[in-house]
């Protein structure tokens, strides 16, 4: 059994309604916040706005255009900074919320973004609690609410990598599934792919222990059956439920034990192509775990891992047996329409320097079996 050092969320809210909270929450933390988000949420960014206001809590804020650079995460501290801002709060999807992460380590940590960055950076350590803020997640997916690492991009380097603490932990996590009731199609579906794609390379993980396996199971599960319903009607508010509480799961589970290949791609994928997050983890996810199962089998036919799959198939879709995983998450991907990443422009010519690339990122370090280079780049030409 791993050993296991646990960081919890202080308070997580989960439920219908409960956005209504969100006043009183801030007002507890602070009086003058800096707002976060992504843009595109504009009534609930009103209700946000009012909820404020109503209680007397000045206000500040930020849009976070696309996944976050270091560029915009030091802007952001500035503004912060300007404004005397005490608490703060990241609403959106996981773009808005890593941002918000990062900017509330930057505010009581000084410094700017590579300082802290892991790979690129210098990998400063934080050493400060960040400043009290609140994530709220407006899509189910990265369950960055959960996580104590920001994902930021330096385009500069193509890479994208973590500021990581458990000192960057929201003090609330505040999901309400209302408010993914109109998130459109394909951003349910590959952010809905990164939190089942989350799971299951948690629960494989070479650092997955028993804390871990019982929530990423019941995630997985729960996405299987939800991800395509919440697709397929946006307005299903059991199915984005189910999501929301597998999206927190997922993030729950990777800050403890890790990720594995298709996150190893994602960073490096993300940033030299600028293909959505949740999009290079639906297109990977089942030629990752075509490659771990037939390494591991190459190891040996009674290699333990191979049981997880098995069990990672059952939760998926009642099947016994690690192939069920990679036919099952294929079918959910062309089911739910994800794009080709020759679409975006993957080419044979960014296959060697992405697999280099790749091998360096620190969700590498837990994938389950170690991938020879062919594989690495046969997982690429299998999505392109």
């Amino acid at each position: 059994m791993n050993p296991f050092d646990s960081n919890s969320i202080p308070r997580i809210v989960f439920g219908r309604g409960k956005f209504s909270a969100i006043g009183p929450l801030t007002k507890k933390l602070g009086s003058a916040a800096l707002l976060i988000h992504n843009g595109n949420d504009g009534e609930t960014l009103d209700r946000l706005r009012s909820s404020l206001a109503d209680i007397g809590v000045q206000r500040t804020f930020v849009r976070q255009h696309g996944e976050p650079q270091v560029g915009h995460v030091d802007a952001a501290v500035a503004i912060g900074r300007d404004a005397k801002c005490d608490v703060l709060i990241g609403l959106g999807g996981g773009s808005a919320i890593d941002a918000a992460k990062a900017v509330a380590g930057l505010l009581t940590n000084g410094g700017v973004a590579t300082d802290y960055m892991e790979v690129v950076g210098k990998g400063q350590k934080i050493t400060q609690a960040a400043m009290p803020w609140i994530a709220v997640p407006t899509t189910a997916g990265t369950g960055a609410e959960a996580t104590r690492n920001a994902v930021i991009g330096l385009p500069e380097k193509q890479f994208k990598a973590s500021i990581r603490s458990e000192l960057l932990l929201p003090r609330v996590a505040l999901v309400d599934p209302e408010l993914g009731l109109d998130v459109p199609p394909d951003v349910t579906a590959r952010s809905g792919m990164d939190a089942l794609c989350q799971c299951i390379e948690s629960y494989t993980s070479t650092n997955a222990g028993p804390e871990t396996d019982a929530f990423a199971l019941q995630g997985i599960g729960l996405a299987a059956i939800a991800l395509p319903r919440a697709f397929e009607d946006g307005h299903d508010i059991d199915a984005r439920s189910d999501m929301a509480l597998a999206a927190l799961l997922s993030g729950i589970t990777l800050t403890r034990a890790g990720l594995g290949a298709v996150h190893g791609f994602a960073a490096p994928l993300g940033a030299m192509l600028l293909i959505p997050h949740g999009t290079i983890c639906a297109a990977l996810l089942s030629p990752v775990l075509a490659a771990n199962i037939a390494a591991l089998r190459a190891e040996s036919n009674d290699h333990p891992t191979l049981a997880r799959y098995s069990r990672v198939a059952h939760a998926l879709c009642g099947q016994d047996g690690p192939d069920h995983c990679v036919t099952f998450t294929a079918e959910l991907a062309s089911r739910l329409r994800i794009p080709r990443l020759g679409q975006f422009g993957l080419t044979e010519s960014h296959v060697a320097p992405l697999v280099a690339l790749a091998k360096n990122a620190s969700s590498m370090r837990f994938n389950p079996v170690k991938l020879a280079d062919e594989a690495l780049a046969n997982v690429l030409r299998s999505a392109m």
